[in-house]
């Protein structure tokens, strides 16, 4: 398969175009603006190894996306499902299990085209089901640390491997689950389906998915041993070479929007304002870290909530709770919910979505308390 041509322009392009990225680049304009000496310490703000393993990440997601082989095993399992309830808890599944291994941004970018396909296959619920492949994005990435960003940023800074980190979520993965199955069960009906095998799958590039596939460990292996870094040069050199394209068409927006919050949030969070209202939440309590996590992702996303509020806390297991729960709620609670709200290009799906995704944060959200904070639970 023959990849698009992407070059500077382009991507400079995409980046005039991302709001997000914008305004945390104005921030940080602002803050250099009224302290110019601070901005030599800037790098020092920055946790590295966690970028370069979201870098790295990216990158072979992107060639797994690019290969075609998830859009057509993803096409193919949807002309076999019998009723719209079936189809709905397959795609929900098959988004929640893909955002455990590539990320929920990933899954949903091979999901959601997927399902505006299917407008053409029969009158589905298109809107519907892209709401609940947000909430299943969200709730799968939470089990494992390359899931989502705020789980990579506390993997690497709680120390633990990489299997222990996942024990360490995986009642949370499941408290999240029951309730969004049983959603999902009631938001689609049984009836049967018109057929759906007029859709078209993507050619496949075997040799990308080869390359991304047989690389994917190694790089996991390597930010296991903390040495990510390396393995993201490594990485880098051989999509340089063996496929370039897909190296450039990587989100590397989104690299530089993790940067800029790093360095945004460490910043606020040195005002005295800000500390003295972060102190004065009494975030060495773990049930106030954990409604403090997630109502701050509710107002400035679980991302920044995450960073923002890691350097007042060691305790990363109550946090990594906190913010996983809080990308449910509001849109703005993750970044996951906006691109595939963004991808729906319906604003009925933005009312859709909210009707299940706030009562997921509260049924989550309690479940997810009583779990840490009652022992009998």
């Amino acid at each position: 398969m023959l990849l698009p041509k992407v070059g500077l322009p382009s991507i400079w392009a995409a980046l005039a175009e991302d709001y997000l990225l914008l305004a945390l680049l104005g921030v940080l304009v602002l803050f250099t603006l009224a302290e110019p000496r601070g901005l030599a310490g800037y790098p020092e703000l920055v946790d590295w190894p966690t970028v370069a393993t979201l870098a790295g990440l990216l990158v072979l997601t992107k060639g797994l996306e690019l290969s075609g082989a998830l859009a057509r095993a993803g096409s193919a399992l949807a002309r076999r499902m019998p009723t719209e309830r079936a189809l709905a808890l397959l795609l929900v599944a098959a988004t929640a299990l893909l955002a455990t291994a590539l990320t929920n941004d990933v899954a949903l970018f091979v999901m959601v085209p997927l399902t505006l396909a299917l407008r053409h296959g029969g009158a589905l619920p298109v809107n519907r089901l892209i709401g609940f492949e947000a909430l299943a994005a969200n709730a799968g990435s939470v089990l494992t640390p390359v899931g989502n960003p705020q789980n990579l940023f506390l993997w690497q800074r709680s120390g633990l491997p990489f299997a222990e980190f996942i024990a360490a979520m995986a009642p949370l993965a499941a408290l999240l689950a029951l309730p969004l199955l049983a959603m999902t069960a009631a938001a689609f009906s049984g009836r049967r389906l018109e057929s759906l095998q007029a859709i078209q799958p993507p050619p496949m590039d075997r040799g990308l998915l080869l390359l991304s596939l047989g690389l994917y460990l190694p790089f996991l292996i390597l930010a296991d041993l903390r040495q990510a870094p390396l393995a993201l040069a490594l990485l880098a050199a051989l999509f340089l070479f063996l496929r370039r394209q897909a190296l450039m068409q990587a989100d590397w927006g989104l690299i530089l929007v993790f940067i800029l919050m790093f360095i945004d949030l460490r910043l606020l969070a040195r005002l005295p304002q800000a500390q003295a209202l972060l102190e004065s939440a009494g975030l060495e309590q773990p049930q106030n870290l954990f409604l403090a996590g997630a109502a701050a992702s509710q107002l400035i996303s679980n991302v920044p909530a995450t960073i923002l509020l890691a350097d007042f806390s060691r305790d990363w297991l109550t946090l990594a709770y906190a913010v996983n729960v809080g990308g449910f709620g509001f849109a703005l609670g993750s970044l996951a919910n906006l691109i595939a709200l963004r991808m729906a290009r319906d604003r009925q799906a933005w009312i859709t979505f909210h009707a299940w995704s706030v009562p997921l944060l509260l049924a989550g959200g309690a479940l997810a308390y009583f779990w840490l904070f009652w022992p009998w639970f």
